[in-house]
Protein backbone atom coordinates (compact mmCIF):
# COMPACT_ATOMS: atom_id res chain seq x y z
CA UNK A 1 0.00 0.00 0.00
CA UNK A 2 1.17 3.44 -0.75
CA UNK A 3 0.56 6.39 0.56
CA UNK A 4 1.31 9.68 -0.72
CA UNK A 5 4.07 12.14 1.29
CA UNK A 6 2.12 15.21 1.36
CA UNK A 7 -0.30 15.96 4.02
CA UNK A 8 -2.87 18.76 5.24
CA UNK A 9 -0.27 19.62 8.03
CA UNK A 10 2.49 20.79 5.36
CA UNK A 11 1.11 21.60 1.50
CA UNK A 12 -2.76 21.56 2.24
CA UNK A 13 -2.56 18.15 0.19
CA UNK A 14 -4.50 14.81 1.35
CA UNK A 15 -3.15 11.86 2.01
CA UNK A 16 -3.89 9.50 -0.08
CA UNK A 17 -4.98 5.46 1.05
CA UNK A 18 -4.73 2.63 -1.42
CA UNK A 19 -7.37 0.60 -0.60
CA UNK A 20 -7.74 -2.47 -3.13
CA UNK A 21 -5.92 -0.13 -5.74
CA UNK A 22 -8.08 2.88 -5.65
CA UNK A 23 -6.34 5.97 -3.62
CA UNK A 24 -8.50 7.60 -1.48
CA UNK A 25 -7.97 11.22 0.23
CA UNK A 26 -7.98 10.96 4.03
CA UNK A 27 -9.87 14.06 4.66
CA UNK A 28 -12.37 15.39 6.38
CA UNK A 29 -15.47 17.37 5.21
CA UNK A 30 -13.81 20.79 5.79
CA UNK A 31 -10.95 19.58 4.14
CA UNK A 32 -13.00 18.44 1.29
CA UNK A 33 -14.71 21.53 0.78
CA UNK A 34 -11.69 23.78 1.40
CA UNK A 35 -9.90 21.63 -1.71
CA UNK A 36 -12.76 21.90 -3.79
CA UNK A 37 -13.43 25.59 -3.12
CA UNK A 38 -9.67 26.01 -4.16
CA UNK A 39 -10.05 24.18 -7.29
CA UNK A 40 -13.32 26.44 -8.28
CA UNK A 41 -11.67 29.68 -7.45
CA UNK A 42 -8.28 28.52 -9.66
CA UNK A 43 -10.81 27.06 -12.38
CA UNK A 44 -8.79 23.86 -12.36
CA UNK A 45 -11.38 21.85 -14.21
CA UNK A 46 -10.73 19.01 -12.46
CA UNK A 47 -12.78 15.55 -11.74
CA UNK A 48 -13.69 14.51 -8.16
CA UNK A 49 -15.32 11.30 -7.25
CA UNK A 50 -17.08 9.86 -3.89
CA UNK A 51 -15.97 6.29 -3.54
CA UNK A 52 -17.87 3.79 -1.33
CA UNK A 53 -17.25 0.18 -1.19
CA UNK A 54 -19.57 -0.60 -4.17
CA UNK A 55 -17.62 1.71 -6.20
CA UNK A 56 -14.12 0.82 -4.82
CA UNK A 57 -15.28 -3.63 -5.40
CA UNK A 58 -15.95 -2.19 -9.09
CA UNK A 59 -12.95 -0.78 -10.04
CA UNK A 60 -11.28 -3.96 -8.63
CA UNK A 61 -12.47 -5.38 -12.31
CA UNK A 62 -13.05 -2.59 -14.23
CA UNK A 63 -9.53 -1.14 -15.08
CA UNK A 64 -11.15 2.29 -16.45
CA UNK A 65 -13.11 3.00 -13.80
CA UNK A 66 -9.74 2.61 -11.70
CA UNK A 67 -7.74 4.60 -13.86
CA UNK A 68 -10.07 7.29 -13.31
CA UNK A 69 -10.12 7.62 -9.99
CA UNK A 70 -6.94 7.18 -9.32
CA UNK A 71 -6.15 10.05 -11.87
CA UNK A 72 -9.14 12.33 -9.94
CA UNK A 73 -8.47 15.25 -8.19
CA UNK A 74 -10.14 14.42 -5.21
CA UNK A 75 -11.54 11.22 -3.84
CA UNK A 76 -13.84 11.64 -0.87
CA UNK A 77 -14.86 8.28 1.66
CA UNK A 78 -18.23 8.36 0.97
CA UNK A 79 -18.93 5.51 3.05
CA UNK A 80 -18.58 4.05 5.94
CA UNK A 81 -17.00 0.49 4.58
CA UNK A 82 -14.18 3.54 3.22
CA UNK A 83 -13.39 4.73 6.42
CA UNK A 84 -13.59 1.35 7.91
CA UNK A 85 -11.03 -0.24 5.25
CA UNK A 86 -8.60 2.57 5.63
CA UNK A 87 -8.73 1.52 9.35
CA UNK A 88 -8.30 -1.68 8.98
CA UNK A 89 -5.31 -1.42 6.65
CA UNK A 90 -3.63 0.62 9.48
CA UNK A 91 -3.89 4.09 8.03
CA UNK A 92 -5.87 7.16 9.25
CA UNK A 93 -9.04 8.23 7.73
CA UNK A 94 -11.12 10.85 9.86
CA UNK A 95 -14.44 10.37 8.64
CA UNK A 96 -16.82 9.75 6.02
CA UNK A 97 -17.59 12.92 3.36
CA UNK A 98 -20.92 11.42 2.15
CA UNK A 99 -21.40 12.98 -1.55
CA UNK A 100 -24.46 14.15 -0.73
CA UNK A 101 -23.66 16.24 2.47
CA UNK A 102 -20.37 17.47 0.36
CA UNK A 103 -22.47 18.57 -2.59
CA UNK A 104 -25.05 20.19 0.26
CA UNK A 105 -21.78 21.74 1.25
CA UNK A 106 -20.69 23.53 -1.67
CA UNK A 107 -24.13 24.72 -2.71
CA UNK A 108 -24.69 26.42 0.35
CA UNK A 109 -21.28 28.39 0.07
CA UNK A 110 -22.26 28.94 -3.69
CA UNK A 111 -24.17 31.76 -3.44
CA UNK A 112 -21.80 34.06 -1.11
CA UNK A 113 -18.91 33.00 -3.70
CA UNK A 114 -21.20 33.96 -6.50
CA UNK A 115 -20.45 30.74 -7.99
CA UNK A 116 -22.55 28.64 -11.20
CA UNK A 117 -24.44 25.45 -10.54
CA UNK A 118 -25.44 22.69 -13.25
CA UNK A 119 -27.63 20.08 -12.28
CA UNK A 120 -27.09 16.86 -14.78
CA UNK A 121 -28.52 13.60 -14.68
CA UNK A 122 -31.53 11.67 -13.03
CA UNK A 123 -35.33 10.82 -14.53
CA UNK A 124 -36.66 13.52 -16.50
CA UNK A 125 -38.34 16.43 -14.63
CA UNK A 126 -36.04 15.20 -11.24
CA UNK A 127 -32.87 17.93 -11.55
CA UNK A 128 -35.87 20.60 -11.74
CA UNK A 129 -36.95 19.45 -8.80
CA UNK A 130 -34.07 19.61 -6.97
CA UNK A 131 -32.80 22.73 -8.56
CA UNK A 132 -36.52 24.14 -6.29
CA UNK A 133 -35.51 22.26 -3.34
CA UNK A 134 -31.94 23.70 -3.71
CA UNK A 135 -33.42 27.31 -4.26
CA UNK A 136 -35.50 26.98 -1.47
CA UNK A 137 -32.81 25.80 1.05
CA UNK A 138 -29.64 27.75 -0.29
CA UNK A 139 -31.20 31.41 -1.21
CA UNK A 140 -29.18 32.97 -4.41
CA UNK A 141 -27.91 29.88 -5.37
CA UNK A 142 -27.77 30.06 -9.17
CA UNK A 143 -28.45 27.13 -11.07
CA UNK A 144 -28.05 27.88 -14.84
CA UNK A 145 -29.16 24.55 -15.90
CA UNK A 146 -30.81 21.12 -16.08
CA UNK A 147 -30.67 18.10 -18.05
CA UNK A 148 -32.20 14.91 -17.29
CA UNK A 149 -29.63 11.66 -17.64
CA UNK A 150 -31.62 10.14 -20.67
CA UNK A 151 -29.39 10.22 -23.73
CA UNK A 152 -28.23 8.60 -26.28
CA UNK A 153 -24.64 9.33 -27.99
CA UNK A 154 -25.94 11.51 -30.56
CA UNK A 155 -27.62 13.37 -27.94
CA UNK A 156 -23.92 14.21 -26.86
CA UNK A 157 -22.42 16.96 -28.13
CA UNK A 158 -25.87 18.91 -27.75
CA UNK A 159 -25.59 18.52 -23.86
CA UNK A 160 -21.91 19.41 -24.05
CA UNK A 161 -22.64 22.58 -25.93
CA UNK A 162 -25.43 23.56 -23.21
CA UNK A 163 -23.39 22.95 -20.22
CA UNK A 164 -20.59 25.10 -22.10
CA UNK A 165 -22.65 27.76 -22.52
CA UNK A 166 -24.04 28.12 -18.85
CA UNK A 167 -20.68 28.56 -17.73
CA UNK A 168 -21.03 27.11 -14.28
CA UNK A 169 -18.30 27.22 -12.20
CA UNK A 170 -19.50 23.62 -10.35
CA UNK A 171 -21.00 20.56 -12.55
CA UNK A 172 -23.12 17.87 -10.18
CA UNK A 173 -23.86 14.69 -12.48
CA UNK A 174 -25.77 12.15 -11.42
CA UNK A 175 -25.47 9.17 -13.82
CA UNK A 176 -24.69 6.50 -11.33
CA UNK A 177 -21.59 4.67 -11.44
CA UNK A 178 -19.55 4.16 -13.48
CA UNK A 179 -21.33 6.00 -16.45
CA UNK A 180 -20.89 9.34 -14.51
CA UNK A 181 -17.22 8.98 -13.97
CA UNK A 182 -16.62 7.55 -17.36
CA UNK A 183 -18.82 10.29 -18.90
CA UNK A 184 -17.49 13.27 -16.96
CA UNK A 185 -13.82 12.12 -17.54
CA UNK A 186 -14.65 11.49 -21.45
CA UNK A 187 -16.02 15.28 -21.58
CA UNK A 188 -14.16 16.95 -18.90
CA UNK A 189 -11.45 19.24 -21.25
CA UNK A 190 -14.39 20.07 -23.84
CA UNK A 191 -16.93 20.81 -20.45
CA UNK A 192 -14.41 23.51 -19.17
CA UNK A 193 -16.20 23.17 -15.74
CA UNK A 194 -13.87 23.95 -13.00
CA UNK A 195 -15.30 21.21 -10.67
CA UNK A 196 -17.59 18.15 -11.93
CA UNK A 197 -18.82 15.80 -9.45
CA UNK A 198 -20.10 12.50 -10.04
CA UNK A 199 -23.08 12.54 -7.23
CA UNK A 200 -25.30 9.36 -7.89
CA UNK A 201 -28.34 9.47 -6.06
CA UNK A 202 -27.94 13.04 -4.74
CA UNK A 203 -30.68 14.61 -6.82
CA UNK A 204 -33.45 12.51 -6.61
CA UNK A 205 -32.82 12.95 -2.75
CA UNK A 206 -33.32 16.34 -3.00
CA UNK A 207 -35.87 16.35 -5.33
CA UNK A 208 -38.11 13.82 -3.44
CA UNK A 209 -38.13 10.99 -5.17
CA UNK A 210 -35.76 8.92 -2.92
CA UNK A 211 -35.74 8.87 0.65
CA UNK A 212 -32.04 9.29 2.89
CA UNK A 213 -31.29 6.85 5.79
CA UNK A 214 -32.38 8.38 8.89
CA UNK A 215 -29.76 10.06 10.94
CA UNK A 216 -29.68 7.99 13.61
CA UNK A 217 -29.14 5.09 10.53
CA UNK A 218 -26.43 7.33 8.72
CA UNK A 219 -24.65 7.60 12.58
CA UNK A 220 -24.51 4.18 12.93
CA UNK A 221 -23.91 3.04 9.48
CA UNK A 222 -26.15 1.21 8.11
CA UNK A 223 -27.49 3.69 5.36
CA UNK A 224 -26.46 0.62 3.15
CA UNK A 225 -29.09 -1.37 4.40
CA UNK A 226 -32.01 0.93 4.54
CA UNK A 227 -31.02 1.36 0.70
CA UNK A 228 -31.20 -2.29 0.02
CA UNK A 229 -34.63 -2.66 1.84
CA UNK A 230 -36.42 0.49 0.18
CA UNK A 231 -35.15 -0.77 -2.82
CA UNK A 232 -34.52 -4.75 -2.81
CA UNK A 233 -33.45 -4.29 -6.39
CA UNK A 234 -30.46 -3.38 -5.13
CA UNK A 235 -30.03 -6.60 -2.95
CA UNK A 236 -27.89 -8.13 -5.04
CA UNK A 237 -25.59 -5.13 -5.13
CA UNK A 238 -25.07 -4.77 -1.54
CA UNK A 239 -23.56 -8.28 -1.72
CA UNK A 240 -20.75 -5.85 -2.93
CA UNK A 241 -20.38 -5.11 0.92
CA UNK A 242 -19.45 -8.76 2.20
CA UNK A 243 -16.91 -9.14 -0.56
CA UNK A 244 -15.55 -6.06 0.12
CA UNK A 245 -14.55 -6.84 3.76
CA UNK A 246 -13.19 -10.13 2.31
CA UNK A 247 -11.02 -8.31 -0.35
CA UNK A 248 -9.95 -6.11 2.38
CA UNK A 249 -8.82 -8.80 4.68
CA UNK A 250 -7.15 -10.37 2.26
CA UNK A 251 -5.02 -7.72 0.94
CA UNK A 252 -4.26 -6.83 4.40
CA UNK A 253 -2.94 -10.62 4.46
CA UNK A 254 -0.86 -10.13 1.30
CA UNK A 255 0.74 -6.75 2.46
CA UNK A 256 1.56 -8.98 5.78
Amino acid sequence: MSVSESNWGGSGVAEKIDILGVKVDSVTMAQAVAQVEGYMDERKNVLIATANAEMIMRATHDEELKNILNDAALVVPDGAGTVWAAHHLGYEMPERVAGFDLAQELMRIAPSKKQKVFFFGSAPGVAEKAKAKAEELYPGIEIVGTRDGYFKPEDEPAIIEEIKAAQPDLLLAALGVPKQEKWLNAHLKELGVPVAIGVGGTLDVMAGVMKRAPYWMQKAKLEWLFRGLLQPKRAGRLMALPKFVLKVHGYKSNRA
